[in-house]
Parts: structure tokens; sequence; C-alpha cells
């Protein structure tokens, strides 16, 4: 070894009674020998892995390493011995054992006294014949010998007999014995069948039971309740497979199909064409045809009648312009073809007529000829003249239906590429026809169907909000067509949220600007019109209002806060908008609870405008509102008869667009409603809101304004029952909330100058303690060098694994690469050779 790689462990001290360990160590004697015990243990493992057979040694004491290997030996001897030597041996006198095969003894098996059985169908089982043996077994030959005569035939001796006749009479022979077997198992059967029969009229007897009468019937018990159930449950229908339900691709490309046939069925109508004319027409029946398929549509047959001597054609005629109906219907197509045919013939034969009235003037010996051709020509003339009536009486016949599959809705649509399409193709139309247009429209253009139908259904629904919005917008607002149209508005939004959440926040982001240039420019923004609000209403039904946080509803909710602060309450129309945004704030609100300190104070402001002035108030009014202006009376209603004459009702929402030729009392019947609305949502905000811990400090100036200053005598008693029930509900609410309390805490203690006494430690001493506690601490030292003795271990098998591993793929990879060089060396030499042998092919 290298003096150099001697690893010397030194000390400073050399202490007295202190066993050194280790003091000389020389490198690579512990690796080694580590190395080879893994290589005994681990590596067998590793190569051993995937075996499944295992060769488990099962002798006397193995794997019991208290025995001696002498002791092992004797103890199996002895074994050995005694399980051939058991108890039923204690007497034997070292005789030869008996041995078996399959439990009979072999000595008996030499013998050969076994029966060998025969294949033949004789109950005599075990013995062959003799004629057989010798047929099979004897060569053939006993069949040429000659046969002695048994008595009947004489002492002669006669020719033999060949070998086919032979074996015809040993068939013979079989198979008559075979046919007395039949009969005699047969006569057994009957037999049998007679003795039983005999037997049971018999056992009668022997019972003493009177023989059972056929004519008499036995009543049978009647079945118990629970027997019946039980037989009905197996009688109940079971489960049966249901069809499976089509994917939603499947219905769109049915509907689509069934759309397209009902269209392709209505420009057939109203072009004039029938049914029958798509049919085939008859093809040429040719003399030998059986006409084994012929079917008769109808029964054209009729009754033969005369007429003065002759035959009634009249019933033949009719059928005959039925036929030529059916043919014309067929042939509408080519309708053109056959007028321009008849024109030429109707000039060929005016051209015709001439001539033969010219030869009529210079021949008169062809008088008779000329008037028979007469004759013919006026019969044409008279069958095309009822021809084109014919055909004028079915165009008249067509025009209706030509005229109402041209005001029928067309069955499938194309998707509007601009907005000024859509509204081409919904304005002017009922309600009911604008939603089928709507509903065809999807189906026709399901995203399932093309690729590119789900962008252009993306722009219909920016399309429909764009129409719903120009519907709100006259001053006579469609408000029951913009009704009916959410519903498809909802099915665009569920099968493409992205682009309605997309628009409709387009649409409230202008909105926002439009109202944020106006308060720039004018100092003060009015509230939005009936198109905007509609919007808002819109948002509640086709987005979730109740979540903490929405990219479409937050933003709603935020612009409709920012209305009922910033904009001025300057007309009655004000006040309607502002309670209606106050209405869909509660609506919004209903599930989530959230407190929303606009509406509160935008419903304290329209009962401060319905006060009379005062000077001194107790109350505050917030922003848009404000204590003192013009604006003050706004609802303020003094006129007795009007008071008395109004009754409680709905607002209308068509009001928000203006008041036409209002009179002064009805000016004062909605000023009343509004108040009534106002009394309403106090009422519905103190349901809402009585969760809250600050419930009686929200509503106090609410509360404060209903006592103190609301002329409650004044109003009618509508309006009296809204405002006591409005101070009921903000009254009647118990506080259920706990004060807040400050946490309870230890209390702080005074510092004192007391000395703390800290045990010193000193460093690398063991601490005293009870015995106890010094050998758990010991046990927690074996324990975590014990740990970190195995840790180390198993991360050097890890590292002795991974390099056996690194060694085989290394292994693998050189065959490989020699293998692949030797393959490319035979294959360039191949290459060579060819070539040299093609060079001396050319040569």
């Amino acid at each position: 070894s290298n003096p150099f790689e001697v690893k010397v462990n030194r000390q400073k001290f050399n202490i007295l009674g202190r066993k050194t360990k280790n003091d000389v160590g020389l490198p690579g004697v512990s690796r080694s020998k580590a190395i080879r015990k893994r290589t005994q243990t681990l590596l067998k493992e590793y190569k051993e892995r995937g075996k499944a057979n295992v060769f488990k040694d099962k002798r006397f004491g193995e794997y019991n390493t208290k025995i001696s290997p002498e002791e092992k030996m004797i103890r199996r001897f002895a074994l050995e011995r005694q399980q051939n030597y058991g108890k039923k041996n204690i007497y034997n006198l070292n005789e030869d054992e008996e041995l078996t095969h399959y439990g009979q003894s072999l000595a008996e098996i030499e013998k050969l006294n076994d029966i060998v059985d025969s294949d033949s169908d004789t109950e005599e089982k075990g013995t062959l014949s003799a004629e057989l043996t010798a047929a099979h077994f004897g060569g053939g030959g006993g069949l040429l010998r000659k046969k002695a005569s048994s008595g009947h035939q004489d002492e002669e001796e006669e020719k033999p007999k060949s070998r086919k006749e032979l074996l015809e009479e040993m068939i013979a022979k079989s198979k008559q014995e075979k046919q007395e077997r039949q009969t005699q198992r047969e006569n057994a059967l009957d037999l049998t069948e007679k003795l039983d029969n005999d037997w049971k009229e018999i056992q009668t007897l022997i019972a003493r039971k009177p023989p059972k009468s056929k004519d008499k019937e036995v009543e049978k018990p009647k079945p118990d309740e629970y027997d019946m159930i039980v037989r009905e449950l197996g009688f109940e229908m079971k489960a049966k497979p249901s069809e499976r339900m089509k994917t939603e691709e499947e219905l769109a490309k049915e509907e689509q199909a069934r759309l397209q046939k009902l269209e392709a069925d209505r420009l057939r109508r109203m072009h004039g064409i029938d049914e029958e004319a798509n049919k085939k027409k008859p093809s040429h029946v040719s003399a030998d045809d059986l006409a084994d398929g012929f079917i008769l549509d109808k029964d054209d047959r009729h009754l033969l009648s005369y007429k003065d001597g002759k035959i009634n054609l009249e019933n033949e005629d009719e059928e005959e312009k039925d036929r030529e109906e059916g043919r014309r219907k067929a042939e509408e197509e080519e309708d053109g073809k056959e007028d321009n045919e008849s024109e030429e013939e109707s000039e060929e034969e005016s051209a015709n007529e001439d001539e033969e009235d010219d030869a009529a003037d210079s021949h008169s010996d062809l008088e008779s000829d000329l008037e028979s051709e007469e004759d013919a020509t006026g019969d044409k003339e008279q069958e095309k003249h009822q021809k084109n009536e014919n055909e004028s009486q079915k165009l008249e016949e067509l025009d209706p239906k030509i005229k109402a599959a041209k005001s029928e809705l067309p069955y499938t649509f194309a998707v509007p590429e601009s907005f000024e399409t859509f509204k081409s193709l919904l304005a002017g139309r009922p309600i009911e026809q604008q939603l089928t247009i709507l509903e065809r429209i999807q189906k026709c253009n399901h995203p399932s169907l093309a690729v590119g139908n789900k962008a252009k259904l993306e722009k219909l629904v920016g399309f429909l909000l764009d129409y719903i919005g120009e519907l709100a917008t006259p001053d006579l607002p469609e408000l029951r067509t913009i009704d009916k149209l959410v519903l498809p508005l909802y099915n665009l939004c569920q099968m493409f949220p992205e682009a309605a959440c997309d628009r409709i926040k387009f649409i409230l982001r202008d909105a926002a600007h439009d109202m944020e240039e106006i308060i720039e420019v004018k100092g003060r923004a009015t509230l939005p019109g009936l198109d905007t609000l509609i919007y808002l209403k819109i948002i509640s039904l086709l987005f979730p209002t109740s979540d903490f946080w929405h990219p479409v509803v937050t933003p709603a909710f935020i612009y409709m806060s920012q209305l009922l602060t910033k904009c001025r309450i300057t007309t009655l129309q004000d006040v309607i908008k502002g309670l209606f945004i106050c209405c869909l704030f509660l609506e919004y609100v209903s599930f989530s609870r959230r407190f929303v300190p606009e509406l509160i104070n935008f419903l304290l402001g329209v009962l401060h405008i319905s006060l009379p002035k005062k000077q001194a108030q107790g109350y505050a009014v917030v922003h848009p509102f404000t204590p003192v202006g013009k604006n003050l009376e706004l609802l303020l209603v003094c006129d007795k008869q009007d008071l008395e004459s109004w009754q409680k009702q709905n607002l209308p929402l068509s009001t928000v667009t203006g008041f036409k030729e209002s009179s002064r009392t009805e000016m004062n019947h909605i000023r009343l409603s509004c108040l009534a609305l106002c009394f309403d949502l106090i009422k519905k905000c103190a349901v809402l809101y009585e969760s809250l811990p600050s419930f009686h400090e929200i509503m106090r100036p609410l509360h404060t304004l209903l006592i103190h200053h609301v002329p409650v005598k004044e109003y009618p008693e509508k309006l009296q029952e809204s405002y006591h029930s409005a101070l009921k509900e903000l009254e009647g609410k118990v506080k259920h909330y706990t004060p807040l309390v400050c946490e309870k805490k230890k209390p702080v203690p005074l510092k004192q100058y007391t000395p703390k006494l800290v045990k010193v430690l000193e460093f690398g001493r063991k601490q005293a303690g009870s015995k106890k506690e010094q050998e758990r601490k010991q046990l927690i030292r074996r324990h975590k060098r014990e740990l970190k003795g195995a840790i180390r271990e198993i991360r050097k098998d890890n590292q002795f694994l991974a390099r056996t591993q690194l060694s085989e793929i290394m292994e693998r990879d050189s065959i490989r690469k020699r293998k692949v060089k030797e393959l490319l060396g035979s294959l360039a030499t191949q290459e060579g050779e060819w070539k040299a042998m093609k060079r001396k092919k050319r040569e």
C-alpha cells in the first residue's frame, strides 16, 4: 500500500482510560469488503428480480442454524426409515415388499388374466365368434376354406364359395342377429309397460283407496294471497334497455336535414311543381313481361253501355282526360318545348290546309278525300283547344298554392353578415315569426355542422342585442317583443358565453364613457334611456348575480351605483328610472344579501322630495339630492281630489320614455304611485338587511324621516297601509347581533427586579438526571446513529445499483455498436462487389 494513502487519526491529547478506534486506516480495504458483500447479496437479488421459480429446500433442518450437520443427518435418516417402516411393518421379517401400480399388485398384473372386451354389440361381452376371428385375425384364409355340411349337405364335395359371397353371407347373418336382438328388446319393453299398468291397478286395492274417477273434477285449493303476489311479481314487466340517447351533434344534423327537406318542398310548391312530377316515368314494358309486380292503384274498370245501338264512350273519354292530366303533371318541366312543337305543328297544318283549299279548287275528283282530311284536322284542333283549357284550369288551381308557398316562411336561413341584413329579416314581422326565424337560424347553422358556424352565431348575439336596443328607443317601445326575444338570447348566451360577455361589457363600457364625458362637459349627467335600463335587466336574467365577482355583473353593479349617485334628479321620469334601478339592485342582491348604501340613500332622497319645504330637518341628504333647490317638491301632492281618486297600481315601464298629453291628475297619480313603490322598497330592504349587525344604524335616517316628517294623514288609505307596513318592518326587527367587546387578555405584569436563575450548561458533557431519563436519551442517541447509518447504507446500495445498471447499458451499447459496424461493413463489401460486377458487365 502507498504510505501517502494511509489515513492516521491523531489526537491532540492522550486521555487515560479512553479507548481509541481506527487510529490507522488503510484506504480501500473496508470499501472492497463492502463491495464484495454487496456483490454476493444485493447484486444476486438484482439479477434474480424477474424470476418466478425459486428452488426451496424442504429438507429437515436446512435453514435451522441451531442444529449441527451431524444431528441433521441423523434426524433425516430416522425420518426416512420411519416413512418406509411404519407401524404396519412392525412384525415384517425383512420379506420382500409387495410392489403396486395404481392400487393393483404387480404380481397379479404379470399373470395376464385380463378379459379383453369386444367392441361388438353382442350381449355376451368378452367372447368372439369363430368366424369373426377367422375373418379378421386369420388373414382371410378361413373364408376360402371348404365348410363341411351339418347334415343337410351331401357328402359330395361342393365348389368353394368366392370371397364376395362369403362376406355377403356374413353381413346378412350379422343383420339378422341384430334384428333379433331389437325384437327381443321391444318385447321386453312391452312386457315392462304391461307389468307397470297391472301394478297401478293392484296398488289402489292394496292401499285401500277408491280409484280416481275421471268424471269428477278435484277441487284445487285456492292460492294464498302471498302466492298470488309472488305470481304477479313473476309476470311483471321487466326493465328493457331503452334506445340510446342521441348526442347534440346528431340532433343538430337531424334537425338540419328536416328543415332542408321542408324548404325543398316549399320551393317546389312555390314554383308550381307537384310531387307526382318527381316520380319516375313508367319504363318500357316488353311483350315477354309477365307483370309479376303489377298492382292496381285504383279500380279503372267501367261498365259497357249502349246508346241508340252504339257503345257509349263518354266514360272512356273522361278516363283518357284524367290520364292526360296525370301525364301533364309529370311533364310540366317540358311544357315550353311542347308549346313550341305545337306551334310548329299548327303552322304546318295551316300550310297544309291552304294547299288543300287550292287543291279543292283545281281538283274536284278528290273532294271526298279532302273532306276526310278536314275532319281529321278538325278533331286535332279540338284536342289542342281542350288541352289548352286544361292547362289554364291547372294553373288557376296551382295559383293559390304558389301564393301560399311564397307567403310561407323559409325553413332554412343563413346567418346574416351585417346588422342591416338581420334587421331586414325581423322587421315588420309578428313576434311568432321572429322567434321562428331565430330558432331556424340556430338550427341550420349549429356549430357542430360546419367549421365557421361558431363565429357566425357569435355575431348573431351582438345583432340581437342591438335589435333589442332599437326596439326600446322609440316613444312607444315594443316591450312585449323584447320580452319574447330574451329566450333566444338566453340560449345563445348559454352556447357562447364568452361572446355574450364581451358584447355586454362593450355596451356597459360605452354607457359609462358617455356618462363620464357628459359630466366633464356639463358638470352633471342624466339617467340613461330605456335601452340601457333594459340591458341591465337582461344581465340579471343571463348571468348569475350572486357571485362575489363576475366579469359582467360586477361592472353592471358599479355602473348602477354610479347612476344613483352621479345623475341629478330633475324630472319625474328620472325618479321612475331611479326606482327601476333600485328594483334591479334588490333583484341582484336577493341571494347574496350584499349591502348597497346607494340604494338606501336614493330611497331617502325620494322621500325627501315628497315633503314640503322646511327649514329645520333632522336627517342628512346625500348627493344627487340637495337640501335646497327648485326640485325639492317634485313628488309633493296637495290636491285632495287627486289624493282621494288615486288607486294603487304598478308603474308602467313605458312612462320612462315620456308623458304624452297627461293631465295634472294623472301626473299626481304617478307621483303617489312612486311613493307607494318607495314604501314597498323600504320594506324589502328591511327584510333583506335584518341580519346585518348595524341594521338600526343604517335604517335610522329612514326611520326618523318616516316618523317625524312624512304627512301620513293626508295620504290615501292604500298609501297609508304601505307606509305602516314599511314602518312596522323597520321597528319590529330585534337586534340579533352581539355588541362589540374587546378581547380578554391576561394583564401585563409589572416589571420585577428579582434576578432570574439560569442553569449554566457545559458544552460536551451529559447532563445529570434520573435513570429513566438517561436511558431515554441514550436510546434517542442510538436511534439517531442507527438511522444515519441506515440512510448511508441505503445511499451506497443505490449508488452500487446505479453503477451496475450503467455498466449493463454500456455493455449493451458496445455490443450493438459492434453489430452495427459489422452489418455496415458487410453492406459496404456487398456494395463494392456489386459495383465491381456492374463495371465488369459494362466493360
